[in-house]
């Protein structure tokens, strides 16, 4: 194992988040550190199954976990109430029990929806991020949200569930297409914005060590979480960008990534700060250069309309008012509430 990096999460349960390379063939060695041999369950998708199963099974049975999976479609279709509850009955039929452990290998839909069953079955059992995508690593990973998409939108069910540990081996952000990739920039991007203009600075360099990138990434968050853990203040501003981003997905019928979304919705958060006079002078060029270079898109054609839909289901809204995350220069944001009868006329504005 090289380059070895190691952060720290004191939340409702506290763990480490390993970021490294080389690190999923000492899976089983990790674990046995923190957790006694039991029966694990490789919960992943029909993409990542055929990569990185045989290497995270062989090292769990090798450390003591006998170990079965669970493999469903790859792509957020999946991420739904049926292959949820599908996963539900796997373990039941498999007889699992609460003092075994599920192990989520792979990008944001594995995590997302494996931490929500291990939330829910038998009233909760330990489970395992490993994140094989850029975009899972630095965001979905850590900080305890698990859920799935309903029809009316995504994230509308699930549960707040922290991981007994995050595993991240970078080396498998190699086999990502380049899309997928320039996906996990698009959060990387979000964090500079939200928290440090010289972070973004180095992003816009040319030399950059993943490794570097994600443990700062994760820092970020951490600290957030730490502080607001259940998305009651501060952790609402984790959600540059998604309030628009979660209506693109929908409108694109997911033809549009997460990440590149999350890339659109900034820039329109940023247009929407530009028009209200919040953010300084510049700031709506700066962030859609640093999209830019990552190979993120900066538009989608969507009307107000469409967009004020996919608000109306958006977490952030509590009664007639919606809070938005808007820059007010790069490297800090607020949390702004808006009337929800004003959204049409403030997307209109921003297209």
């Amino acid at each position: 194992m090289n380059n070895i990096k190691t952060v720290s999460v004191k939340a409702s349960g506290s763990y480490d988040i390993t970021i490294g390379t080389g690190v999923l063939k000492n899976v089983g060695e990790m674990l046995n550190k923190i957790k006694k041999p039991c029966r694990a369950v490789i919960v992943t998708d029909s993409n990542v199954d055929e990569l990185y199963t045989d290497t995270v099974m062989e090292s769990l049975i090798k450390a003591g976990y006998p170990a079965d999976k669970y493999v469903f479609p790859a792509g957020e279709t999946s991420k739904c109430a049926g292959t949820f509850i599908d996963i539900l009955e796997f373990l039941a039929s498999e007889k699992i029990t609460r003092s075994d452990l599920l192990v989520a290998l792979g990008g944001g839909v594995v995590g997302d929806i494996t931490g929500f069953a291990a939330s829910c079955y038998l009233r909760g059992i330990d489970f395992v991020q490993i994140p094989t995508t850029l975009l899972a690593a630095v965001d979905s990973s850590v900080g305890g949200k698990t859920a799935i998409d309903l029809r009316a939108g995504k994230n509308l069910a699930g549960a707040f569930y922290q991981p007994i540990a995050v595993i991240c081996d970078t080396d498998t952000f190699k086999t990502l297409p380049e899309k997928e990739v320039a996906c996990g920039y698009a959060e990387v991007i979000k964090y500079g914005i939200l928290f440090e203009k010289a972070f973004c600075d180095k992003l816009m360099q040319d030399e950059n060590d993943i490794n570097e990138i994600v443990e700062k990434c994760v820092i970020f968050k951490r600290d957030v979480v730490e502080k607001d853990e259940f998305d009651n203040g501060e952790r609402k501003l984790l959600n540059l960008g998604h309030t628009a981003a979660h209506g693109i997905e929908k409108v694109s019928a997911y033809s549009l990534t997460h990440g590149q979304a999350v890339a659109v919705g900034t820039v329109i958060a940023t247009k929407i700060a530009e028009n209200f006079g919040i953010c300084e002078k510049g700031t709506y060029k700066e962030v859609e250069n640093m999209l830019t270079k990552y190979n993120l898109p900066i538009k989608y054609d969507i009307t107000p309309e469409q967009l004020c839909d996919a608000a109306l289901s958006d977490k952030k809204r509590g009664g007639g008012k919606l809070t938005l995350v808007l820059p007010e220069k790069i490297g800090k944001c607020i949390l702004y509430d808006v009337n929800v009868e004003d959204l049409k006329e403030i997307f209109s504005q921003a297209l």
